[in-house]
Order: structure tokens, then C-alpha cells, then sequence
């Protein structure tokens, strides 16, 4: 059968081990806080309103700060544990676990001490909870989160932000939908001015989460009483009002022990006039029975849905460690092991690229089929082969001696002349595909998940990328320039062997062959015209032909030479080179090769934490047995 104290310890032990991870609420947690989803019984209350008495008397022990302006800096997640009577007192720190305190007055003087410790001597405020456990025969099973008090007024030393700091602060615990709102009053305050009767109207407005609690009762003003309050005919909510009496300043000064002035509450209400009819109703006892039930009971309604959230982030964070990957080897074997994994990742990926897997491997063929013939296309041979360049080249090829039948030097210097352009776009397809392939690998780097995780080694991928990448534009480039060269140093023989029998059949006026014996006037115009302005542009016409011969060759060869030697060694040998120098590294070389990107490593650990959390906490409540 499940006890209240089994269900209570259980929340007690998942909040302070929130706690250790850093999740405890209020703040902007990248991960679903587990905190959020634990009920808890939230203390607010304005400065001055006696909320520091009521925990107390609650407790039975004098233990917490006391002082002028905002004495409570921190939250105070107070863990209370009934013990067996006659068993001794002590307390206990999430933060010096393996210490027990036995004397109160040290507990107080180290949440001073701790809270000094985060937020310093000045008077600012912290969120980070202090996590006090407090084991007594003299208590009930039951867990208060003590938080700074409402003020309305920044003193000295305190920023002028600090009234919204604080309520932000509270705020962020009461709205939550598993709080337990415990607002305190002072009775000798109208409850309209109740600063935490305020907030939790705010949060709470039909007072379902609410309990109201009346103190300093015994100060009020003879003849009147708190009764349209207790009764709930002032303010009302679902839950009743609980009025208390604490010690008096002067209890205080003489240190009157706690177990006395509790005594002395339950005589104050059994003798009074005004409340004796509600005796069984008032004073810390009742209330600290009345929230432990009452905590108790939420805490067994929202046992199914902490369940699910925790299966739920269980779920999630193995995800995001799967996404992350788990942490690294330290022997140098594995760790080269890995780093080949992950280059062959990276190459699968590119060759993908290449294969039309991804996208981005039809921008070489574009080159080919667009830039390549547009570049051939826009060489400039009409200003290379016009008639003033030939009469040019084709003389001073003659020198000074003109030429007997066929001016072959001219021929030739102008076919070289013209071969040579070719070497632009030779090179600038070279050097087009070299980009595109620069770009596949950057594109393929960044798609590799797994090498997400080190930027280190996608620093040396990408470098011994690119070196491998101009190599092999080096070489394509010696290999497409060999090609115009080729075509230069052995012009086609059987081209020109048909020029001279063109030439010499006679064009009729209706641009016919005539016949060569018909005229011979016609014939020894043709003949003269071989020195005359139509002989040099025929000259140019043969040059064009050819050059326009070689141009579709080209077209057609440099494609090839350039995928054999950039596309297909990307493909084949990307990475061989850098394989080799991986193999000579020693292991500590390796171990700064997969050196992780510190916001990734950090991330990695608080999921891992977390994961440890999550899992933790789904066996406590697996612990547990429910009774349905």
C-alpha cells in the first residue's frame, strides 16, 4: 500500500535531484523541465507578513534568517521527514550531503552562509533553491518551497528592479499548474492590501490551488477579529483558511523554544472567544496536517502524467543523443577507425552528388553542353580571319619571296594562330568543373550529420579535398592544353589535299563548276584571281573550315579529358592521399582531429544528465506501489 511519506519522498528525491542537474523551474531550460510537472507547496507572502514564523512553527525549530528588508534571497525547498519518536533531530544540505547538523543555529547561519555564496553580500536575489532536508519526530511528511518576500519598495543596495525580480521570481513557481499556493496574511492588515492574496488571484482565480493562511491573529485591535476572513466571507476559496499565532517578537528575543509556543497557540485558540468554535481548525499543526494530506493526494493524481512526461523525455533525449552521437573512444585504433567511418560517410555522400543521388552533379554536364560550346562560339576568328589579317600573316609568311602556287606557311600560321584560342576555354572548363567540384565537396561537408560533431576534421576533409581537387586540375589542365597542342603540331593532311581540285574547276556565272576546257579566258581569270583580294579570302574560308573542323573535335574531346582526370579521380581517389597521412598520425594527432565543438560536447552532457534524471525518476516511481 503506498504511504504518504513514500509519496512525498518520492517527490522529495526527483526535486533535489533536479536540483543537481540545474532544473528547478522559472528559467529557459532547452529541455522540458521535470521539474515544472512535481507538485510542491509554494509560500508567499509580503515582507513582514510572518511567513518565516509560520515555516518555523511548522518545523518546530528556529532555523531561518531573520532581519531587516529581504531576508530570503533564495528559494528554500524545505523537505520535511517524520521520524520515529524519540529519535534525534538533524538536518541535512543537498549541497554538503554527507554533513547532519544537529544544531539549528548553524542550519541558519549556512543557508546565510550559501545564499552569500550565490548572490553575494549585496542584496540582490538568486534562483538557484537551497535544498534543506529536516528529519524530526516533531514534523509530517511534507516539502514547502520558502520564497524571497513581496515588497513594494527597492531599498539601499538594491536595484530599482528588484520589486518585479522578486515577483517574477514567485510567479514563476505559483503559476504553475501543480502548485500549491500557501499565501500568507497578517490579520492586522486589511486582506485587500495582501500582497500574496494579490498574486494569487492572478494565478489562481477560482482559489482552487489556493490555501489562505491568517496570521498574527493575537495583534489585532481589541474587539475586532478575522472571522469574515477565516470563514470565507471576505475573500473565499476552496480550500479553508487556516489562522496561526506565532512567537512573539519578545518569544523570539528569549529564544522560547517551538514545541512551547505550539502549546501556547492551541491554548491561545481552545480559550478564545472569537475562534474557540474553530479550535480543531487553527494553528500550524492543523495546517501542516492539512497540506501534507492535501500534497499527498495531487501528488497521487498527477502520478500518470509525470509518468507519461518522463517516458516522453526519456524518448526524446535518446533521440537527441542518437542525433548528437556517442562520446569518443580514447585508444588511437578505435579513434582511427572512427575518423575512416566518417571520411567514408563523407565520400558517399559526394559520389551521390556526382550520380545524380543529390543534386549538383548536372552542373558539369551544363558545362559541357552550355558553356563550352558558347565560349567556342564567341572566339573571335572573323577578326582573326578577315581579309586585311590574312593579306597580313599570309606576307609575312611569304617574306621576300612570294609564294609559287599555295602560300602553306600563311596556311599554317593561321591555322596555329586560330588553334590558340582554344586554349581559353580549354582552361576555363577545366577550371568551371574545378569549382563545381569545389562546391560538391563544401555541400557534401555540411550534409554528412556524423561530421557535424567535429570541426576539427572537417577542417583537414575539406582542405585535403581541395588539394586533391587541384591536382587533378593541374592535370586536366596539362591534359585539354595537350589536346589544342596535338591539334596544332599535325594538321589534317586529306583536308587540304581536296582544296587544290576545288580550286581549280572554273565557277560559271551561276556558280556552277564549268568546264576547265570550254574557256580559256575563264580559266586565266581563275588563275589570276589566286593573287588577287578573292584568293585571300578564299585563304581565310579554307582556314575557317578547318579551324570549324577542329572546334567540333574539340568539343567533343575536352569533355572527356576533363572527366577523366577531375570527375572520375574525385570519384575514385578523393581522399587517398589524406588516408595516407592519417595512417602516419599518432594517437594524440587523432584524438585532436575529433576534437568536438565545446558547445556540442556540453550539450551532449546535459542530455546525458538528463537521460540519467529522467531515468532515475521513472524507476522511483516504478518503485512505488499504486493503490488504484
Amino acid at each position: 500500500m503506498t504511504t504518504m511519506e513514500s509519496l512525498i519522498g518520492l517527490v522529495n528525491r526527483i526535486q533535489r535531484a533536479c536540483t543537481v542537474l540545474g532544473d528547478y523551474g522559472g528559467g529557459d531550460n532547452t529541455f522540458s523541465s521535470l521539474w515544472e510537472a512535481l507538485p510542491s507547496v509554494a509560500v508567499v507572502g509580503g515582507q513582514s507578513s510572518g511567513k518565516s514564523s509560520v515555516l518555523e512553527s511548522i518545523v518546530g525549530r528556529d532555523f531561518l534568517p531573520r532581519g531587516s528588508g529581504i531576508v530570503t534571497r533564495r528559494p528554500l525547498v524545505l523537505q520535511l521527514h517524520k521520524t520515529d519518536e524519540g529519535t534525534q533531530e538533524y538536518a541535512e544540505f543537498l549541497h554538503l550531503s554527507k554533513r547532519r547538523y544537529t544544531d539549528f543555529a548553524a542550519v541558519r547561519k549556512e543557508i546565510q552562509d550559501e545564499t552569500d555564496r550565490v548572490t553575494g553580500k549585496s542584496k540582490m536575489i538568486s534562483p538557484v533553491p537551497i535544498h534543506l532536508s529536516i528529519y524530526s519526530p516533531n514534523v509530517v511528511n511534507l516539502t514547502l518551497i520558502d520564497l524571497p518576500g513581496l515588497t513594494k519598495v527597492a531599498v539601499e543596495g538594491q536595484p530599482e528592479s528588484i520589486v518585479e525580480d522578486i515577483e517574477n521570481m514567485v510567479r514563476s513557481y505559483v503559476e504553475k499548474p501543480n502548485s500549491i499556493i500557501l499565501a500568507i496574511s497578517p490579520a492586522n492588515q486589511d486582506i485587500a492590501t495582501s500582497d500574496a492574496i494579490k498574486l494569487a488571484r492572478e494565478v489562481d482565480p477560482q482559489g482552487e490551488r489556493t490555501f489562505g493562511v491568517m496570521t498574527k491573529l493575537d495583534l489585532m485591535d481589541k474587539g475586532t477579529n478575522a472571522l469574515d476572513v477565516i470563514e470565507g466571507r471576505s475573500y473565499r476559496l476552496q480550500h479553508p483558511w487556516v489562522g496561526v499565532v506565532n512567537r512573539s517578537q519578545a518569544d523570539i528575543n528569549k529564544n522560547t523554544d517551538m514545541i512551547v509556543a505550539r502549546r501556547k497557540e492551541r491554548e491561545y485558540f481552545a480559550t478564545s472567544p472569537d475562534y474557540g468554535h474553530l479550535a480543531n481548525r487553527m494553528g500550524s499543526e492543523y495546517l501542516a496536517k492539512l497540506l501534507s494530506q492535501h500534497l499527498e493526494s495531487v501528488i497521487r493524481a498527477r502520478i500518470p502524467s509525470i509518468t507519461s512526461l518522463i517516458n516522453k523525455s526519456i524518448d526524446e533525449l535518446e533521440s537527441e543523443m542518437d542525433h548528437l552521437g556517442r562520446p569518443i573512444a580514447v585508444d588511437a585504433g578505435a579513434q582511427l577507425y572512427t575518423i575512416l567511418e566518417l571520411c567514408r560517410a563523407f565520400d558517399r555522400i559526394f559520389k551521390e552528388h556526382l550520380d545524380g543521388g543529390r543534386p549538383g552533379g548536372d552542373r558539369i554536364y551544363g558545362v559541357f553542353d552550355n558553356q563550352l560550346p558558347a565560349a567556342l562560339r564567341k572566339l573571335p576568328f572573323d577578326r582573326h580571319l578577315s581579309l586585311q589579317n590574312v593579306r597580313k600573316v599570309v606576307s609575312e609568311a611569304d617574306g621576300y619571296q612570294p609564294h609559287l602556287i599555295a602560300p602553306e606557311q600563311g596556311y599554317r600560321r593561321l591555322i596555329e594562330g586560330s588553334l590558340n584560342y582554344f586554349r581559353g576555354p580549354a582552361e576555363a572548363s577545366v577550371d568551371a568543373v574545378h569549382f563545381v567540384l569545389k562546391e560538391l565537396v563544401r555541400k557534401s561537408l555540411a550534409e554528412t550529420q556524423e561530421l557535424r560533431r567535429f570541426p576539427t576534421l572537417t577542417a583537414e576533409i575539406a582542405g585535403a579535398c581541395n588539394e586533391a581537387l587541384e591536382r587533378f586540375r593541374d592535370e586536366s589542365k596539362k591534359s585539354t592544353l595537350r589536346l589544342v597542342d596535338m591539334e596544332s603540331s599535325y594538321l589534317t593532311v586529306e583536308f587540304f589535299r581536296r582544296l587544290p581540285q576545288e580550286v581549280e574547276k572554273p565557277i560559271t556565272p551561276g556558280g556552277k563548276p564549268g568546264n576547265p576546257g570550254g574557256n580559256p579566258a575563264a580559266n586565266a581569270a581563275a588563275a589570276m584571281d589566286r593573287y588577287s583580294e578573292g584568293h585571300f579570302r578564299r585563304i581565310g574560308s579554307n582556314v575557317s573550315s578547318y579551324v570549324g573542323m577542329v572546334s567540333d573535335t574539340l568539343r567533343n574531346t575536352i569533355p572527356k579529358a576533363v572527366v577523366h582526370c577531375q570527375v572520375r579521380e574525385a570519384k575514385t581517389s578523393l581522399l587517398n592521399h589524406f588516408y595516407i597521412q592519417i595512417g602516419k598520425r599518432e594517437g594524440k594527432q587523432l584524438g585532436q582531429l575529433l576534437d568536438e565543438d565545446p558547445a556540442l560536447m556540453e550539450r551532449r552532457l546535459q542530455c546525458a544528465k538528463r537521460l540519467e534524471l529522467y531515468k532515475a525518476a521513472r524507476d522511483e516511481v516504478d518503485s512505488v506501489s499504486w493503490v488504484r
